[in-house]
């Protein structure tokens, strides 16, 4: 019901200036684009169907475009913003010209811009392969030879700048040097003939700002403009349409989205030497904004990541000269890549700095989170369990909770490894690091059998490594099989909590004689003071079907709870399963 009051309201505003538009200096808001005609037609209709204003025509490229319009800017930026946020119109719609619009092919019959003949209904008439040659020539603003001599007070980089365009359009293909030889005569006759111009091979003034005007509409419609903080010593172009200045919380100057949450941009100011920038670089890594599938890069002096995934895609850079650290990150969201790009290599040309630095106290008195650097979210694992060595090259046991559909598994965060074994029926896994460890301590394994209500100890992350130290919960063990009397689980009076699972459970000489298991959640409620553990026999089992020989331990005396401490300390492990 909104959306149709939104369209009857659109309606009503800007009929009067849809008409004026198409008198004046229209534009668009285009939606979509499709590489066929009749996909174009087809979408073009289902648009049409519940939205206001809907046309279609062929894009330089060869491609055709569904737009909205004709509005003046103003109300282009406001349908745009209201039907984004809708979810009427993707959130790469973007504000078009007409001089980036072709040939009209919807509505079928129409002819707004005065391009030439009209696009026949598609059953009719086999889509164009070509440019669509043929059309009436619009008439000049200037003779080819006042368009030479205006061409001539171009500067170099100007000249680079329209064959860029030309080649972004699709009609250039060759060096962009600046100089308009025969290849950049044929190029841009080529666009003055498929835009309806005359085609003499040089560009007039109204024409190089309709190329230019093209070629920089995603600029334009990010809002791309010139920012200087003299806080944080950058100068440089920003998407000021898409995100605004937030806070400062050093080393960071924060930008959040205007409207989209995933748009945010970050400029990185500090002082510090080649090792902050190491650190800088790893801190990058652990946040949210920073998604883990993308290339990394760490030189002498300087880093760039880069990330795509969980709906954004995130670019950092940063360098350090003369003792000051300066970059910056941009996020932005997936499916509006050609945007982005054109954004990112502005922000990139762009980027200057002077000798201010950031105050390393900016945001001191900003909220204070563990999960929070300087005010960004840092990732988190979806679940955190507990794990032990078994033998001297890392290998890992513990519960398979901790491995299930996760696309990486990880040590205390960073260390990463492979299930190696899984038994889904008692619920234990075996893991091995990627790379080479070497524990502190192995776990002993004992070969007596426990008695009943001897006394046991549990080590594990209770808290899920809030701690950053495993802790030794005590209990005794109430019977050697399980809650339906099966063997190879045995049963403990102890209170857990649920990072505690996979912990390696202790005899009160310190050696192993079980791993504790998840608490059952299918079917039944335990009380807290119950819990279920692995036997030795059967922890042996699976290790032997991923290859690996647990460590037997002797006979040995009670040890203290000290000495018992530093044991579990030295071999049990936090496991991360990361989404």
């Amino acid at each position: 019901m909104t959306r149709i009051f939104t369209a009857i309201l659109f309606l009503f505003l800007f009929g009067v200036r849809t008409v004026f538009a198409q008198q004046d200096s229209a534009v668009w808001v285009q939606v979509e684009a499709q590489p066929s005609l009749r996909e174009a037609q087809d979408r073009a209709q289902a648009y049409a169907n519940t939205l206001p204003d809907v046309n279609g025509f062929r894009l330089n490229s060869g491609w055709y475009a569904i737009v909205i319009g004709p509005y003046l800017r103003n109300d282009a930026e406001q349908v745009l913003r209201v039907y984004r946020a809708e979810g009427q119109i993707p959130s790469d719609s973007f504000i078009a010209f007409s001089s980036a619009l072709g040939q009209q092919f919807w509505p079928v019959g129409a002819n707004i811009l005065d391009r030439g003949v009209v696009a026949p209904p598609v059953e009719s008439t086999p889509e164009p392969e070509e440019p669509v040659a043929g059309l009436t020539p619009q008439a000049s603003d200037e003779t080819r030879s006042q368009a030479l001599q205006s061409e001539r007070l171009l500067s170099a980089q100007d000249r680079e700048n329209l064959q860029t365009a030309l080649q972004a359009a699709g009609f250039y293909n060759s060096t962009i040097d600046g100089a308009f030889g025969q290849g950049t005569r044929r190029s841009m006759g080529d666009w003055q003939r498929f835009n309806g111009y005359e085609p003499t091979g040089v560009l007039t003034t109204v024409q190089r700002q309709a190329l230019m005007d093209d070629f920089n509409a995603p600029l334009i419609s990010a809002g791309m403009d010139r920012y200087a903080d003299p806080q944080a010593g950058i100068e440089l172009d920003l998407p000021l349409g898409m995100v605004a200045f937030d806070r400062y919380e050093a080393p960071f100057a924060h930008f959040a989205g205007s409207d989209d949450p995933n748009t945010q941009a970050l400029l990185i100011s500090q002082k510090g030497d080649k090792a902050t920038l190491r650190a800088l670089y790893e801190v990058m890594q652990s946040l949210e904004i920073v998604p883990l599938d993308g290339p990394r890069n760490l030189r002498n002096n300087a880093f760039t990541l880069e990330g795509r995934g969980k709906g954004i895609v995130s670019y950092t850079e940063a360098a350090l000269k003369d003792g000051q650290i300066k970059g910056f990150t941009l996020v932005w969201p997936e499916g509006d890549e050609a945007r982005r790009a054109r954004v990112l290599a502005a922000i990139k040309a762009s980027f200057t700095t002077n000798d201010a630095v950031l105050d390393a106290g900016a945001g001191a008195d900003a909220e204070q989170r563990i999960d929070l650097v300087a005010g960004l979210q840092v990732r988190k694992p979806r679940l955190s369990r507990s794990g032990f060595f078994t033998d001297a090259d890392g290998t890992v046991l513990t519960v398979s909770e901790a491995t299930d559909s996760c696309t990486r598994v990880t040590l205390d965060n960073d260390q990463e490894v492979q299930v190696a074994w899984s038994d889904a029926n008692l619920g234990v896994a075996v893991l091995r690091p990627v790379r080479s460890l070497v524990p502190i301590n192995v776990a002993e394994f004992s070969a007596d059998k426990p008695r009943i209500q001897s006394e046991i100890a549990v080590s594990g992350f209770s808290y899920q490594g809030a701690l950053g130290a495993p802790t030794l919960t005590f209990g005794q063990i109430t019977d050697v099989r399980g809650l339906d009397g099966e063997n190879g689980v045995k049963r403990l009076a102890l209170a857990a909590q649920p990072g505690d699972a996979g912990g390696p459970v202790f005899d009160d000489s310190g050696q192993v004689v079980g791993m504790l298991l998840p608490t059952p959640s299918e079917g039944r409620t335990l009380p807290a003071s119950v819990s279920l553990a692995a036997t030795v026999d059967r922890l042996n089992e699976v290790l032997t079907q991923a290859g690996v020989s647990g460590q037997s331990g002797q006979s040995a005396a009670e040890i203290s709870p000290n000495e018992l401490s530093r044991r579990a300390n030295g071999m049990t492990v936090l496991v991360h399963c990361w989404d």
